[in-house]
């Protein structure tokens, strides 16, 4: 098929692409690309005694970014990809944190000093299921380890439905400043399918609080794809949700993936949206939400024009972690909890995801790490080159093989793989310069995954639209 056959569609942003009419890559996998090389890669290589080596190698001066996961829910959503059960019971939801505190102390041990802090993010999971008495645990045992630096990022994940206004209050003491909330998606039937009852009077509420908590900055997590959605249950929890005028909204193609998390058996799958449905769905939400005046940021975030995110882009500055797309610079990632990851100047490091484990290995003092991956140098180059891809949509190969001490013709090979994407009117190639068209930007997952020599193809991964 030649570029001819793909329709083109006029619509007010360049994130807002056609399909290809023909050439149908919708139901193509690849990886997400919050890190390079992705988490599938790591190995046992990497043990306490590695990661320890590399704290201690920390310049003291450098400021860090700091994950805290929480893998709690009240409630188990069907859709959810993330580590994490359901806890009824307050006690363990403490004892975790008393580890947390634990585990803490064990870097504290191995860093070179009091490091300071420029962005604290709590994922999960659900952060909001940790007690005020929790969070002053928590807060505290993180500020006695790190320095917070004057303006640090707090963020957090919130499930709207167990939110009070008591944890808001709480949480904006010890600094939150930004609060994302899972909304996914307000139509009855499409909650019911996922189960996750949520009015929208529930984030409506929630959104309140935070406002006049003086939290500045909301994220709300809207998705396309799931059972029984269409384009009209899209438009009208777009059109709910954009009343409360949230600074950035992400917005996700659900990740079908049941071998990996078996309790998506329990979504109706014969009821799942097709490869040109959800295709459809993810264009109406990107056009009503550039219409509304928010920029589109890379493949899946928008903000207001004045937010920190939608600036950084236009500055050239975007970066992507495993949080998403973000405004934050430190190029150190220091996880804590049970699962989460962190990236260091030598490579990536995972926690033990079983919590059982997590906590036997504190429990004898040893950093409790499963696995994790040291990079080569040519690891940092086509990092550069994809981050750069998912970011800006392109990518100046001569200048990053110089700065990595490469010639370009590193990418020989890559520059003919991507010929076919080329062909088919994807990206186009001036000068070793990948720029990624219009059309293309929303598979510019299958772009980048030509410059992955890491990846085995697109098994395991979620479907790129």
């Amino acid at each position: 098929m030649t570029t001819a056959t793909l329709t083109k569609i006029a619509v007010a942003d360049p994130v807002v692409t056609p399909r290809p009419s023909a050439f149908d890559v919708r139901d193509s996998r690849a990886p997400r690309y919050t890190s390079y090389p992705t988490a599938l890669q790591f190995t046992g290589a990497v043990d306490s005694e590695v990661y320890g080596q590399w704290l201690a190698a920390l310049d003291p001066a450098e400021r860090v970014s700091l994950y805290v996961h929480v893998p709690f829910c009240s409630r188990l959503c069907w859709y959810c990809g993330c580590h994490t059960r359901v806890v009824n019971k307050a006690s363990l939801i403490s004892d975790y944190v008393e580890n947390l505190v634990e585990e803490l102390a064990l870097v504290e041990a191995r860093l070179p000093g009091r490091l300071g802090a420029g962005a604290l993010h709590l994922g999960g999971g659900t952060p909001n299921m940790l007690s005020r008495d929790d969070l002053v645990r928590l807060f505290g045992a993180l500020r006695h380890v790190f320095r917070f630096a004057p303006g640090i990022e707090i963020s957090a994940e919130l499930d709207p439905a167990t939110l009070t206004e008591a944890w808001v209050k709480a949480a904006a003491y010890h600094g939150l400043t930004r609060a994302s909330l899972g909304v996914q998606d307000l139509a009855p039937h499409v909650q019911e399918a996922v189960n996750r009852i949520e009015p929208f009077e529930t984030v409506q509420r929630a959104v309140g609080w935070l406002r006049a908590a003086g939290v500045a900055s909301i994220n709300l997590d809207l998705m396309y794809g799931l059972p029984r959605q269409t384009i009209a249950d899209v438009r009208s929890t777009l059109d709910a949700v954009l009343t409360l005028r949230p600074e950035r909204i992400a917005l996700f193609g659900y990740a079908h993936v049941p071998w990996a998390k078996p309790h998506q058996r329990l979504l109706p799958e014969a009821e799942l949206p097709g490869a040109e449905a959800r295709f459809e769905q993810s264009q109406a939400a990107a056009e009503r939400l550039v219409a509304a005046g928010y920029v589109a940021i890379g493949i899946d975030h928008f903000a207001l024009p004045e937010d920190g995110l939608a600036v950084t882009k236009a500055a050239g500055r975007l970066r992507r972690n495993f949080q998403g797309y973000t405004a934050d610079t430190c190029q150190t990632l220091l996880g804590f909890g049970a699962s989460s990851i962190g990236r260091l100047p030598q490579g990536y490091v995972q926690n033990l995801p079983a919590e059982v484990a997590w906590r036997d290995a504190i429990a004898s003092g040893r950093l409790p790490v499963a696995r994790g991956l040291q990079m080569t140098e040519d690891d940092r180059l086509r990092g550069e080159v994809i981050e750069r891809l998912m970011c800006d949509f392109s990518v100046d190969l001569s200048r990053v093989a110089l700065g990595h001490g490469f010639g370009v013709s590193v990418f020989a090979e890559d520059l003919a793989a991507l010929q076919a994407l080329v062909h088919e009117g994807l990206a186009v190639v001036r000068d070793n310069r990948v720029e990624v068209t219009t059309r293309g930007r929303p598979y510019v997952r299958l772009i980048a995954q030509v410059f992955d020599r890491r990846s085995t193809g697109g098994d395991g991964f979620s479907k790129v639209i």
